[in-house]
């Protein structure tokens, strides 16, 4: 499966596993529920570690062991639901998260732009969407107002600087 990372197309590396399935070798996403019960199972797995969280899962469930995992996988089950917004935001400037955050779900070309600068750094894009033509989301908007995650330089200190 192809993903964005980093505002480039890439093959994604990482696996799913479900609740219930055998833990399988390499870079794999488990469930909230499961990284909860089996922790230290995971811990000891080997592989890279990432864990899903649903829009309405509890990212203190997971920050004393932030360290233990490489990705989080956000879920945007329709293009209304906006906590994982928040989520990305809290993990990268509150608690440090320095991992990569993927958004999956209902993700689309409009939010791309958004979704980045609130810290997420790839992207499974929907099926039904082109994922070469979603790239072009990252050139669309080229003025900052308000402060995000990115800190890039907003315009009214642009105009300071001259």
């Amino acid at each position: 499966m192809q993903i964005i990372r980093n505002q480039k197309v890439e093959e994604d590396a990482w696996r799913h596993v479900s609740d219930g399935d055998p833990l399988a070798e390499g870079s794999v996403t488990v469930s909230l529920k499961r990284w909860l019960e089996e922790r230290d199972t995971l811990i000891a797995h080997g592989g890279s570690l990432g864990v899903r969280l649903a829009p309405a899962d509890e990212l203190g469930e997971i920050l004393a062991d932030l360290p233990h995992i490489s990705l989080i996988v956000l879920e945007f089950p329709a293009i209304t639901e906006g906590r994982g917004y928040t989520q990305a935001r809290l993990l990268r400037t509150r608690h440090g998260y320095s991992g990569e955050i993927r958004a999956t779900g209902d993700v689309q070309h409009d939010q791309l732009s958004f979704m980045q600068r609130c810290g997420i750094d790839s992207f499974v894009i929907r099926e039904d969407r082109d994922i070469e033509e979603a790239l072009d989301a990252f050139g669309e908007v080229s003025v900052r107002y308000q402060p995000a995650a990115d800190d890039e330089t907003l315009i009214f200190h642009r105009r300071e600087q001259g």
